[in-house]
Parts: structure tokens; sequence; C-alpha cells
């Protein structure tokens, strides 16, 4: 979140660990909100970012406590929060990782609230690590950076908690190896009558997939087929467990790696450091979920990077060649490549703007080229889909009600669908400027334009999900303290929270 400052006089108190209190004119200036109750809920954040919250011992400790927390979940699985969230019958699978199922199963009740606590946890840890960095709290980046390191080591042998992707990931990765074509094809939809090589019905690579996933072929670029193919050999035919384990070793190693390459080359390593590596949201989203974001994320900020403190008009083909890997793995990375290209039309940087596009489009190019166009497939049918919390979802019910009054349901949701379809990608432009507005003029724009659009995306998108804003938490740690950091805390956190579950909807989302 973004933090007030203290003059230097406060700044040992505050280092010692204990709180310091911030002059009146360190704090931001607090406009007058319209509505009482937006109005209370930023005086209850102004009294957090004065309180013992603030303060090294207290914050890290409320992480910690949030990061255990969700361990434990895992540790107790199967359960509602891990994976897969399926019925409890023949038909599916439980994943079990290696500590996990010792002690025990948690009930649905229990795991909904630990998980929800802990995410609350983490996001007030969060915020109390940064907050306290702004008051001076200047700890070792190395020493967070091995901290990172034992909780990662510890966490990807535990059992995925908040998503089930990981056992799509798995069934993806053992189609491919078995010479199915996971772009055109969903687990459910394999049977032995169609061919020598496809999974049968009792695979159990399919039957650890959860049940809402069962018939979709895959969304992930080719780079995240190669990682799937990768660690279904450590699964080989009759252990998905394995396979997800490999998926979560491999998801945890880039994630500390990105984590390093920041604390190299941000501005402020100890901000990074927070940003990132040390940041328990990003843990439980990324690390714990094992979600394919970490890559997308670790590709999209070595590019901007590149682009930001690189010299010479043909570094802009190595941000391409490193933009155009990220979208191999998902093809959100685009909206960083989208920015940066902007940001050089808009410079008339013409020789540098086709570099640009020569590395991203023909990597992109190159890799797709081993599956051909249909990998887009599922894409065009995922950028329909709509999802509580989004407004959309909302606006989608409004119109769709409006159509059953004459009968006319498969109309109305072609309609709602095609004015979606349209309308938010005009929205997120919109949403977009106004967050770049928020930055100051001095900072680069080759950084703030590829997180506003990014984050613009996070927010308007009918589809949202929390692990999405990987790539906007990369980006924005590469820059000094800023106004932004609350705001893309308090949305990563309201999409965790909405989206708590195993895998499955959420009984409060869609």
């Amino acid at each position: 979140m973004s933090e007030p400052t203290i003059s230097s006089g406060a700044a040992p108190a505050a280092l010692e660990g204990k709180r310091a209190k911030a002059p009146a004119d360190a704090l931001p200036q607090r406009a007058p909100m319209p509505g009482r109750w937006l109005s209370r809920v930023v005086e209850f954040v102004y009294r957090l970012a004065d309180s013992t919250l603030a303060t090294p011992r207290v914050a890290v400790a409320v992480s910690l406590a949030g990061i255990v927390l969700v361990m434990l979940v895992g540790i107790f699985s199967p359960n509602y929060n891990t994976l897969p969230r399926v019925p409890a019958n023949d038909a599916y699978v439980a994943v079990v990782l290696p500590l996990s199922d010792h002690l025990g199963r948690l009930p649905d009740w229990a795991s909904i609230a630990m998980t929800f606590l802990a995410i609350i946890l983490q996001c007030l840890g969060l915020a109390g690590l940064l907050w306290a960095n702004s008051r001076g709290w200047r700890p070792n980046p190395r020493h967070l950076f091995l901290a990172a390191c034992v909780i990662v080591a510890i966490m990807v042998n535990i059992t995925p908690v908040g998503s089930s992707d990981t056992t799509s990931y798995a069934a993806y990765g053992r189609m491919a190896n078995v010479g199915i074509d996971p772009y055109a094809n969903g687990p459910s939809q394999l049977s032995p009558n169609k061919g020598p090589y496809l999974l049968g019905p009792g695979d159990l690579y399919r039957l650890v997939v959860g049940p809402m996933w069962q018939s979709t072929s895959s969304v992930y670029g080719p780079l995240a087929t190669w990682v799937q193919q990768l660690a279904s050999h450590f699964g080989g035919s009759a252990n998905p467990a394995a396979a997800v384990s490999a998926l979560m070793i491999m998801n945890g190693l880039v994630f500390l790696g990105v984590g390093y390459f920041l604390m190299r080359t941000a501005d402020d390593p100890v901000r990074a450091a927070l940003m990132w590596v040390a940041n328990p949201v990003l843990i439980q989203q990324l690390v714990a979920g094992g979600h394919l974001d970490t890559y997308v994320a670790a590709a999209t900020v070595v590019g901007v990077q590149i682009a930001r403190s690189g010299k010479g008009g043909w570094r802009f083909l190595w941000v391409g060649v490193a933009i155009g890997a990220g979208c191999c793995f998902k093809i959100n990375a685009a909206w960083a490549g989208v920015a940066i290209g902007w940001v050089l039309l808009m410079r008339r940087e013409w020789w540098n703007l086709g570099r640009l596009a020569l590395g991203g489009l023909g990597t992109v190019a190159l890799f797709y080229a081993f599956y051909g166009l249909h990998a887009f497939k599922q894409l065009t049918a995922a950028s329909s889909l709509v999802a509580t919390p989004s407004p959309w979802r909302l606006f989608q019910l409004a119109v769709e009600s409006v159509f059953d009054l004459f009968g006319a349901s498969s109309t109305g949701q072609a309609v709602t669908t095609d004015l979606i379809s349209v309308t938010w990608p005009i929205l997120m432009i919109v949403v977009a400027v106004l967050i770049y507005r928020q930055f100051s003029p001095e900072q680069n724009a080759l950084v703030t334009v590829p997180f506003a659009l990014g984050f613009a995306w996070v927010i308007v998108a009918p589809w949202g999900l929390p692990w999405y804003a990987a790539v906007s938490w990369a980006i924005l740690a590469l820059v000094p303290r800023n106004p932004m950091t609350r705001w893309l805390t308090l949305v990563t956190v309201y999409l965790a929270l909405m989206h708590c579950s195993g895998g499955g909807p959420a009984p409060w989302a869609n």
C-alpha cells in the first residue's frame, strides 16, 4: 500500500522495531471522500498506518501468521480449499503432496474460515511491512530472500491451496506426452475408442481435474505446455501427484528467481523484496496456488527492465523476445508489449517500434508454429466468460433478465456477450489512463504505462482472478514508492477473498 513517510529523526525507533509516530505533515493529505461509509474506511486505513501494525515486528508476525494458516490448510488436506475440490466419490482422486494428509483433514467450514483469515492477515501484514519500510525500516534484502527460500521450500511440498489449476496443468502435460493435442481436447472428452494413445475414463490424470475444467482445452501457450509435459514425465502414467509436485517445485524456483532479479535491478531493493519475494499475499496466490502466472511475470518484468535500463535501440528486439516468451506461457503478457509499443509510438521511435514488434511477434510465431493457429481456439472461447465479482456479471444478469421476460434468453446471452466484448476493452483504456496519471511525470513511462495497462486489465476484464495480478506486482516493484501500491493490494486481496476455494466456483461467486 502507499505508505506515509516520516522525517529521518523518527527512523531509529522504526529500525529497532518500535512504533515511531509520524509527524502530521508526513501523512498523505486526506481529501474529502464522498459517502460516509467510504470516509470511514479511509479513516480506518489511516489509523492502521499510524498503529503498531506499522512496526516491523508486528508486521512480520502478522504476515507469518497468514502464511502459516495457509500452510495448515494445505497440510490438513484434502478439504474444501485444496485441490481438487471435487465430490467425495470414486469418480475423482485427491492429490496429496509429501507434507499433507498426515495429521487428519479439516471440515469445510474450518478450511474456509482459516483461508479467509489467512488472506486478511496477509493483507494486513503486507500493509504493515510497507508502512514500516516507509517509516525507515530497511531490512537486509538478502535476509528477506533467504527467509522466503525457507517458506517456499516448505510450501511447494504441501498440497496446493485455493485453486485446482495445477491438476489441469498435469493433465495437459500427460495428454501432450501421449500424443493428444491439449489445444483441441479437454480431459473428459477423451475415451479409449478414439485411439490407442488417448486417456481412458479411468486415467488418474483425468480423475484429478476439477469438474469445472473437465471439458476445457488448454488456454496456455506452447512454453507452458512444455513445462507441463516435463512435470508429467515425473508422474509417469499413474502418479499425477508427482507431476503436481514437480510443477510446484519449478514454480517456486521461478518465484524466487523473479525475487532475486528484482532485488538486483529495482530502484529500491528493499522495497522490491517486500513487494515480491517477502509479499505474503503473492506467496499464497503464486506459490501455494502453483500458478503459471509466475512464469509470465518473470518473462514480462525482464522485458520491462531491459526497456527501461538498456542502451541502444536494438535492446527493444530483446524486449520483444522476452515479452513474446511471456505470451507463450499466457497471452496476457502481450499487454506489456502493447504498452511499450504505445510509448515508442508517441515518441516516434519507429525503428525501435519495429524491433519490438519483430522480437515479440517473431517469438510468438516461432513457438506457436509447433501447434498451429488452433492453439488460440480456447482463448477465443474464454474471452466470453464472465465471473463474479466482476461488475460485468451484474450487467450480464440485468440485460439477460430483460430478454428473459420476452422468452428470448438465448438472444439475451448473445447480446450481452457482444456488448461486454466491445465495451470492456474501451473501459480498460480509460482506466489505464487514470492509473497512469497517478504516477509522477518523472517516472519512466516504459515502466508506468505497462503497469497501468496491465493493472487496468486485472480490474476491468470480465474474468479476473487474483493471480492475474502477478505481472502488475513485478512491474510495480521496479519503481519507488507510489500511490498505486495500495490499490493493487486491495484489488488482489478482494479477488482472493472472492475466489477462495479449491478450484470450483465459491458459493458467493460464479
